[in-house]
């Protein structure tokens, strides 16, 4: 058993970010991995049975990590809903392929440390290039 990923975005997003990860780790995530993307135009409430699913199929049995595009806009609120419904979960902001991928390196990890794990990749992956 392990923790699954799940991806809340904006739309394509999360699909672009999940596209990727599979190319680069070869098709073989070590975490399951879903992405739910949120139209622009939707009441994010009525998503809420939707993404609900999303994140039950994510869960590999011990939670799911939460991971959003935007702090405060409709996935990011949608997805604190979803951290109340009953399945362990925990919630990162400003998704990055850095973060998607550092966190697939830590498949074995519980998710109460995945978090700090998600915002290193992020952190780490912005690098200032002056050359």
């Amino acid at each position: 058993m392990a923790v699954g990923v799940l991806l809340l975005t904006h739309p394509g997003i999360g699909t672009a970010l999940a596209a990727v990860a599979h190319t680069l780790l070869r098709g073989n995530l070590p975490l399951r991995l879903e992405t739910f993307e949120v139209p622009f135009d939707a009441d994010p409430e009525a998503l809420l049975p939707q993404a609900s699913a999303a994140m039950r199929r994510a869960d590999g049995g011990e939670g799911v990590l939460i991971l959003t595009d935007l702090y405060g806009a409709s996935p990011s609120n949608l997805a604190a809903r979803l951290a109340r419904l009953g399945t362990p979960a925990r919630r990162v902001s400003a998704l990055s392929l850095p973060m998607l991928l550092r966190v697939m390196n830590y498949p074995e990890l519980p998710l109460e440390e995945l978090p700090a794990v998600a915002a290193a990749g992020a952190r780490n992956g912005v690098v200032h290039d002056d050359a």
